[in-house]
């Protein structure tokens, strides 16, 4: 009992100071994956330094990973798992280089995905240590403020492409089936930032002009589409560079499109992982491209990778800036107009928040990205570009692979700028409501979103593209605007551009029958978005004519979701009359679109789809019992709530 007792106390005393006590330096991770198992069994090497006497040190290890053949310095060491830490219990004395080997095996319930390993379509794994913990696969430490250069070692199927943070340095053959990729940082991270997926990949290299080696990975059935998806990069690099003055911190940047990821993408340090619902072709280019994304993750790499907050109420620094310096990459790429137009969405949805208070570890997400962002936007305007620029290039190079608080910020930017910013920090910082005249005033400096603010703003083809979108928009929903003026102005947008006549398939709820044929020519836009809001609006409202949109639109997939596919198929399904001999074979495609080989959005899609033709047989059930354990959390609370409404209504 008194040894139990002493090791409880052990792990009370040391649980908060652990940082203050020991220092991890280096991680070799030399580990074998079994994607049909979902096993991970291998070593992790660590080197450490012992920064005050201690009778116990741990590490981070999850439910699932099993250690066994511990040794400290090539000795074994009494240990301990309790509490998801893995404790090494014995008389360490201030001291550097120690070296700790540890062998395990795990079998990963989160931040490790393993997907299509059941005959379900493309095979993959993949990893998400950002909320999800590294230690679920990884005996480590999840404390962000412990950085330790990684080196990732991973044996894998010969036929596969393995891609991780840092330098391949070496592939060797393990046997006649695995081959082993050799990664090699030089610089530290955080846990979090530990990455590695697995697929069957090519890739496209570019090199920034400094000379950074840009890996653009793609599947290799969506080659034509690599130049869409990847747009702009290059350019958002040498900006980044540029803008932020202080040069990429990592030895190359690779970027890797996922199947069935968690967010729209992950800044893993040097190795972006990112959903393949933005691998596009031309078409889909102007209705959602990877470009914001693209920039926001890249941004990462300065702020949060190479610096990181401690904690939660300092998460600003990295989702603010990461957000702000996206839309100063967009604004390079697309103007001015773009940059303020977003800003001003953020400021009106800001203003619809009650509380917006940035120094708070459970703010909301728009809160942390676009208020951070915010504050950034008009601290620059307050202080100049010459001070903000020179600051956080101050900021980042004193602090780099450090750990960093709001306080460590501000006080360069007061050195740099001498201004007294006790007032601006309370009010952006600390209160909660978001000040949004202040907001307004900043945003009328632009002369586009001068005349939005104006409103009411009448029609004109010579206007901005965004000023046309914005105005069409207010004149629909304008229930005082006569039907003949709204008329008059939607015949002048559909002679426009594209992105305009998008912005008209939007917000025409009714179509007018003098519109008809304008609509109608939406058919044929170069816009999925477009093409789906106006077949869907034409086929409901002018049912004799069905049968020729249909023929229209026959052959057209649209995004990866195939949104535009799967409603075809919904609505020559619901059309009397309409080609009967392949009935079947269209109900059995939209039903196959429900399995796990395809992507959650295009299930999703699926099971809408035939949820409103109140069609369900045995596989569909299955699909959507599948569905119901996805790892993929909103695909999840969709099929589960579905479930529930199909059993509500037998």
């Amino acid at each position: 009992m008194r040894v139990i007792l002493f090791f409880q106390f052990c792990i009370f005393f040391n649980f908060a100071q652990q940082t203050n006590v020991v220092d991890f330096k280096t991680a070799t991770v030399d580990i074998t994956i079994n994607p049909y198992q979902k096993i991970i069994s291998g070593t992790v090497q660590y080197t450490f330094d012992v920064l005050k006497a201690t009778d116990s040190i741990y590490l981070d290890i999850r439910k699932n990973v099993h250690p066994f053949a511990i040794l400290l310095n090539k000795e074994k060491v009494t240990y301990a798992v309790s509490d998801n830490k893995l404790w090494l219990l014995t008389n360490f004395q201030v001291s550097e280089n120690n070296k700790l080997s540890i062998q395990y095996e795990a079998k990963p319930k989160r931040a490790v995905y393993f997907i299509g390993w059941k005959n379900e379509g493309k095979n993959q794994v993949w990893t998400q240590g950002q909320g999800k913990y590294t230690s679920n696969w990884l005996p480590s430490i999840d404390d962000v403020n412990d950085k330790i250069v990684y080196d990732l070692s991973i044996s894998f199927q010969k036929e596969y492409q393995i891609i991780a943070n840092g330098k391949l340095i070496k592939k060797e053959k393990v046997n006649d089936t695995l081959v082993k990729w050799q990664y090699d940082m030089q610089e530290p991270m955080s846990s979090y930032l530990v990455a590695f997926a697995i697929g069957k990949y090519n890739k496209k290299l570019k090199k920034s002009a400094s000379g950074k080696a840009l890996g653009q990975y793609y599947y290799p059935e969506d080659e034509t589409k690599v130049a869409s998806t990847y747009r702009y990069t290059k350019k958002i690099f040498d900006f980044f560079e540029q803008e932020i003055g202080v040069a990429y911190p990592w030895q190359n940047y690779k970027q890797v499109p996922v199947k069935d990821f968690l967010y729209a993408g992950m800044e893993n340090t040097s190795c972006t992982l990112f959903s393949d619902a933005f691998v596009i072709d031309e078409v889909a280019f102007i209705d959602e491209n990877y470009v914001n994304v693209n920039a926001h993750e890249l941004a990462h790499q300065w702020f949060g990778d190479l610096v990181t907050a401690t904690s939660g109420k300092h998460h600003w620094l990295q989702e603010g800036f990461a957000t702000y310096y996206a839309l100063l990459a967009e604004r390079e790429v697309f103007g001015e107009d773009d940059y303020y137009y977003k800003l001003y969405q953020s400021a009106v949805a800001l203003k619809n928040q009650k509380k917006t208070k940035l120094l708070n570890p459970k703010a909301s997400s728009l809160v942390f990205y676009k208020k951070g962002a915010w504050v950034l936007h008009v601290l620059r305007e307050l202080i100049g570009d010459k001070a903000f620029q020179k600051s956080v290039a101050q900021y980042l190079k004193k602090y780099s692979f450090q750990n960093v608080q709001t306080t460590d910020f501000f006080t360069i930017v007061k050195q740099n700028s001498k201004t007294n910013l006790d007032a601006f920090e309370k009010l952006w910082l600390q209160d909660e409501v978001f000040p949004y005249q202040i907001a307004k005033k900043s945003l009328q400096k632009n002369k586009t979103l001068r005349k939005i603010l104006k409103h009411p703003i009448k029609y004109c083809k010579n206007q901005s593209e965004l000023l046309q979108e914005e105005v069409l928009k207010n004149i629909a929903s304008d229930s005082v605007i006569p039907l003949s003026k709204k008329i008059k102005s939607y015949k002048k947008a559909f002679g426009s551009s594209i992105k305009v006549r998008q912005t008209l398939s939007e917000v025409i709820k009714e179509i007018p029958l003098v519109l008809k044929s304008n609509f109608e020519s939406l058919l044929s836009d170069k816009s999925y978005q477009t093409i789906e809001n106006a077949l869907f609006k034409l086929w409901v409202q002018f049912p004799d004519d069905r049968k020729k949109y249909l023929n229209q639109t026959k052959g057209i997939i649209g995004f990866n979701d195939k949104n535009v596919r799967t409603l075809w198929l919904a609505l020559a399904l619901s059309t009397k009359n309409y080609e009967h001999q392949f009935i079947n074979e269209r109900v059995q495609e939209l039903i196959a679109y429900t399995a796990p080989k395809y992507h959650f959005e295009v299930r999703k899609n699926a099971f809408d789809y035939l949820k409103l033709m109140h069609f369900t047989n045995d596989e569909v059930l299955i699909n959507l019992e599948e569905a119901t354990h996805h790892h993929n959390w909103r695909f999840k609370k969709f099929a589960v709530a579905l479930k529930k409404e199909l059993e509500i209504n037998k």
